[in-house]
Parts: C-alpha cells; sequence; structure tokens
C-alpha cells in the first residue's frame, strides 16, 4: 500500500517536472519566434522598391548612424570647397560663398567679413587668380554631440605669374540638424569654425610668363 502511494509521488513529481519544463521551452520557443518576427518586419521595412524606367528595383535603406562618418566628412568637404573656391568673378564669388555659409552658422559669416574687409576678393579679381582647394582628410571625434573636427586641406592660388600652394587647417563643431534641406541636404550646421593654420609650401613660375618674360628681354629698345 504505501509502496503504491510512494510510487505514485514520485510519479507525480516527474510528471510535474516535465510540465515545468514543457513549459518553459514552450516560453523559449514563443520569445524566439517574436523575436524573429519583429527581426522579418525589420528587414522588410528597410526595403524600398524604387521603379527606373519601367523597371522595379529592390534598394536597401540603411539607419543614419550608419553613414554618419561618411555624411558628416562630405558636408564638411562641401562647405570647404564653397568657400574657398574662387574665380576672379565677383557675381561667382557671392554666389558660392552664399551656398557655404547655408552649411555653417555665424563664425563662417564672420570670417567671411573679415576677408572681405581685408580686401581679398577685390585682389582676386583684380589680380585674375584662381583659388582651388582640395580636402585631404577630416579627422572626426564622435564621441559626442556637436561633433568635433579638424579639416587639413591644399589650397591653389593661380596667377598669371606664378602658382602657389598653401597649406590649410580649419577646425570647428558639427551638429545635426536633423532636417535636410535644398541648401543643406546633409542636414548638418557647422558651428564655432576657425582657420588654424593658412600658409604658403611652395611658389611655382608659370611656364608661360617665363617665356614672356624672356621674349620681352630679347626685344630691341
Amino acid at each position: 500500500m504505501f509502496q503504491q502511494l510512494k510510487n505514485i509521488d514520485t510519479a507525480f513529481k516527474h510528471i510535474k517536472l516535465f510540465s515545468y519544463l514543457l513549459i518553459g521551452a514552450n516560453m523559449v520557443t514563443m520569445c524566439f519566434c517574436v523575436y524573429k518576427s519583429y527581426a522579418i518586419v525589420n528587414q522588410a521595412q528597410n526595403r524600398v522598391h524604387i521603379l527606373y524606367n519601367g523597371k522595379v528595383l529592390e534598394a536597401l535603406a540603411t539607419d543614419r548612424k550608419t553613414n554618419l562618418p561618411v555624411e558628416l566628412r562630405d558636408h564638411i568637404k562641401t562647405f570647404h570647397e564653397d568657400f574657398f573656391t574662387l574665380i576672379p568673378d565677383d557675381k561667382q564669388i557671392q554666389a558660392t560663398i552664399t551656398k557655404a555659409l547655408y552649411l555653417a552658422d555665424g563664425s563662417a559669416k564672420t570670417a567671411y567679413d573679415n576677408l572681405k574687409e581685408a580686401g581679398y576678393y577685390n585682389n582676386v579679381i583684380s589680380g585674375n587668380i584662381s583659388q582651388q582647394i582640395l580636402v585631404d582628410s577630416t579627422r572626426l571625434d564622435l564621441n559626442q554631440e556637436p561633433y568635433r573636427f579638424t579639416c587639413y586641406a591644399t589650397e591653389k592660388l593661380v596667377r598669371a605669374s606664378s602658382t602657389v600652394i598653401r597649406k590649410l587647417v580649419t577646425q570647428g563643431h558639427i551638429r545635426d540638424l536633423r532636417m535636410e534641406t535644398d541648401n543643406n541636404p546633409h542636414g548638418f550646421l557647422i558651428q564655432g569654425w576657425e582657420i588654424l593654420e593658412n600658409t604658403n609650401v611652395n611658389t611655382q613660375n608659370n611656364a608661360n610668363a617665363t617665356i614672356q618674360e624672356t621674349n620681352k628681354n630679347k626685344q630691341p629698345e
């Protein structure tokens, strides 16, 4: 009698343990299914279908943070190219400077006003100087917003008589506006921008100017 009761009690404990294990396994399976379902839904939402020339193409949408360093560097590069690329044309200078000022705060406007007051742009026009810039590299600190940056670039000033190469180093912070516009397609704003270094590193005499000077010296008086 007692042996039968003991066997029944042992069997009940086994059934109870098996039930707990079964419930636990069901919960784990359910959680896994829910997780996979959310993952599949998010993956489906990131797929974008584009109609191009009558054909439906599939593209993948990525998180903004994934391309953040690339977009920041491109914004900084675009600003510097618009601000420092100059030709001897006052209307063109005003147009490119205006484009650059949309990408930065009042610190860029202050730098522009200082250069204008010093007669820099008038010298570019009167001297028929073409100024080009090549952004070599940009160092970013993404640990805290607004993101600190240092931009290293090379300027090339072409005159009729010579070509001057300058080293340009600037720094500032860049803030995410989280809103894109036609004038600011990346939706960033450069703040506290300043020029750390802008010095000549090389000067080359142009060949045409040398030939003209030689011919001039050969002309009889």
